[in-house]
């Protein structure tokens, strides 16, 4: 006891005279964590069909989200409707985890008459934001499953002169619910000047429109010199202009993934060719910050309005109230509660369910 008592004597004294807590592992706690309990992230991909967005997605991650995907012909297209495919895959990496959610958009664009093209997109986000809502209300906070969008990739045809009417419409509905960030889909069509040239006309077309596309984060003045370099780098290729390929090639001896033409190859994850390098560096080094953007922004935005309308809601039902109109008007507060009677009840119901089991048992 004497010498436990010395020890701990000599290790208070040392830390005196030097100086040092401790509290400077705290990152590495939060990194242990992080890591143990892994990370979710929904990107949602949205694009006219034979832009190449599934293989763009596949590239990125190296796997294969739509195994079972069928491809319909051109008379099943006249009366397609755009529907959401969302596809999760766990993928692990030096033992960091990722949820991975990919949500794709079949037949966006594709029909004769597209005015009502976004309408499923737009429900489809607002659902997720409400979902997010709900059990953020609820009892159990603890398993909260994210399933916002928290990254937008609009793919852009490389055939025309900038952007479409249904482009510039689509991006003003969805720049203030979701990061938008504009990628111009198959650059292996186009020479390295005609992309400089429809990249410029492009970021025009969203300035004129008053669309706000994500912006990438402005460096601190104490970052290093090469990630002040990497963000400039990112930020001038903004739109990124891609192309993708799951196809292992040999060139020179090496393999890379890339497609193969009769005047040569074009690679992948050649920086000269496209950016794709680029496109992959920014959704990886601000995949936090698009979280948080969408938690903060976003996401805040959304719940702000949807209570200012259960406020609303809420004086109309007392002013009914104050006139005689007869009738139930649920508030939102009771229907919260109304929720969480529910959820509790069906608690109680699994506790019984356990209990009866156990008692069986026994």
């Amino acid at each position: 006891m004497r010498d436990l008592r010395l020890l701990c004597k000599s290790v208070f004294s040392n830390v005196e005279t030097s100086g040092y807590v401790g509290f400077a592992n705290l990152p590495n706690q939060v990194h242990r964590k992080s890591v143990k309990k892994g990370f979710e992230f929904t990107l949602m991909v949205v694009g006219e069909s034979g832009l190449g967005k599934s293989t763009l997605v596949n590239s990125l991650f190296l796997s294969d989200l739509y195994p079972e995907r069928v491809i319909p012909n051109a008379v099943e297209k006249q009366t397609q409707t755009v529907k959401l495919d969302a596809s999760t895959v766990e993928i692990e990496e030096r033992g960091v985890k990722l949820r991975l959610t990919v949500v794709d958009t079949p037949g966006f664009g594709d029909a004769i008459d597209n005015s009502d093209s976004f309408s499923a997109i737009l429900e489809y986000i607002d659902e997720q934001y409400e979902r997010f809502l709900r059990d953020e209300s609820g009892l159990n906070r603890r398993n909260i499953v994210d399933n916002r969008i928290h990254c937008c990739f609009y793919f852009i045809s490389p055939f025309g002169h900038g952007l479409k009417p249904l482009d510039i419409e689509f991006m003003k509905k969805l720049h203030c619910k979701v990061n938008i960030v504009p990628v111009i889909a198959k650059a292996d069509v186009l020479t390295k000047k005609e992309i400089q040239r429809l990249k410029c006309r492009i970021l025009q077309e969203i300035e004129d429109n008053g669309i706000k596309i994500y912006p990438l984060p402005d460096c601190d003045s104490d970052e290093d010199e090469d990630y002040k370099e990497q963000v400039r780098q990112l930020k001038e290729a903004v739109p990124f202009a891609v192309c993708g390929s799951t196809t292992l090639l040999e060139v020179k001896g090496r393999k890379v993934r890339g497609r193969l033409y009769p005047w040569g190859v074009v690679e992948v994850e050649n920086p000269d060719h496209c950016d794709f390098i680029k496109l992959r560096t920014m959704l990886i080094t601000h995949m936090q910050d698009l979280q948080e953007v969408t938690q903060e922004v976003h996401y805040e935005n959304y719940r702000s309005e949807r209570l200012a309308k259960s406020v609303r809601k809420n004086t109309n039902s007392v002013i009914k109230e104050e006139n005689g109109v007869t009738g139930e008007v649920l508030t939102e507060k009771d229907r919260i509660l109304r929720e969480k009677e529910e959820e509790i009840r069906r608690m109680q119901e699994k506790l019984a369910q356990m209990q009866a089991k156990i008692q069986a048992q026994k």
